[in-house]
């Protein structure tokens, strides 16, 4: 039985992994595609819908599905705070800079663990509290924050109410999503980008749709199908197999590979504080993984 745990355990590392590594790169897709914010997430998850609604059907995923009155109801109540996140965190770059809105975005892992603990009353060893401590100081260190842009204006604050916002719309969302067992994450995910579709195709600028090139579209697709679709199928299933610790730490995975993403295609060089964060958030991950031990107990005399 042990042996089954583990193999699930490690199962749903290299799945989060895999997700991360995807949704790191989803700042290239969205940047090429040259498009505004809302239309991005708009076709994001009207393509997403098309691609996964075709492989649900190819698959038979349609059959028995155990979506019961209150599994749908949660799935979709949590496809709205995820679009809601999404489109929180979009406005809150134009208001903030972007590194602000990111450092403090990822404040979402702390809010996931602290609403699960709080809910379901599952402690939190303290190593896990200390690694998830060291990999938000790596996010802040990747960022490279520039503390000439703390400008406490109106409109600094108002970004920042909304990256909070953000955070805390993803770790409901989140929460809310680890407590479905019995529904494929695959419908989990289908009726999400549903709930997206339908809340962001009022704000769609449909109009100019035919300005969009080829290659364009390429990007918009591969948002759609890609990071809509794959790497969500692969996230939500992996919920099931990692405990909430552990999701919380592995999540600091995908702003790092989002920097590598800017080095490579951008030409936007790691400094040594960036290139120290990265390997602080990959150590934590791989020993919040491995359960290091940091505290040691104390034997008690007899």
């Amino acid at each position: 039985m042990s042996n089954t745990v583990t193999k699930d355990s490690w199962f749903g590392v290299i799945k989060m992994f895999a997700a991360m590594l995807l949704m790191g790169t989803v700042g290239y897709f969205v940047v090429e595609s040259k498009q505004q914010a809302h239309n991005v997430v708009f076709f994001r998850c009207l393509f997403g819908v098309v691609f996964l609604s075709l492989y649900c059907l190819l698959t038979g995923f349609f059959k028995n599905t155990e979506l019961n009155k209150k599994n749908f109801l949660l799935i979709f109540v949590s496809g709205v705070f995820l679009v809601c996140n999404w489109i929180m965190l979009f406005q809150s770059f134009k208001t903030a800079s972007i590194s602000i809105s990111t450092t403090i975005y990822h404040i979402q892992p702390f809010l996931f663990v602290v609403i699960w603990s709080a809910i379901f009353r599952e402690s939190v060893p303290k190593e896990k509290w200390v690694l998830m401590l060291l990999a938000f100081v790596g996010v802040v260190f990747v960022v490279d924050v520039d503390t000439k842009l703390l400008d406490f204006s109106s409109s600094y604050m108002h970004g920042v109410f909304l990256a909070i916002s953000a955070a805390l719309f993803w770790a409901i969302s989140a929460v809310i999503v680890k407590q479905i067992k019995a529904v494929r994450p695959h419908l989990i995910v289908l009726i999400q980008l549903i709930v997206g579709v339908i809340i962001l195709f009022p704000f769609a600028d449909l109009q100019s749709v035919t300005q969009v090139t080829n290659v364009q579209w390429g990007y918009l697709l591969t948002l759609g199908a890609v990071h809509s679709c794959l790497t969500y199928v692969l996230m939500y299933s992996a919920y099931r197999n990692l405990s909430a610790s552990t999701i919380a730490i592995m999540t600091f995975i995908y702003p790092a590979v989002a920097i590598l993403v800017d080095f490579i295609f951008y030409n936007k060089s790691l400094n040594i504080l960036q290139i120290f964060g990265v390997a602080l958030i990959i150590a934590s991950s791989y020993m919040a993984n491995q359960n290091v031990k940091i505290f040691s107990k104390r034997k008690s005399v007899a």
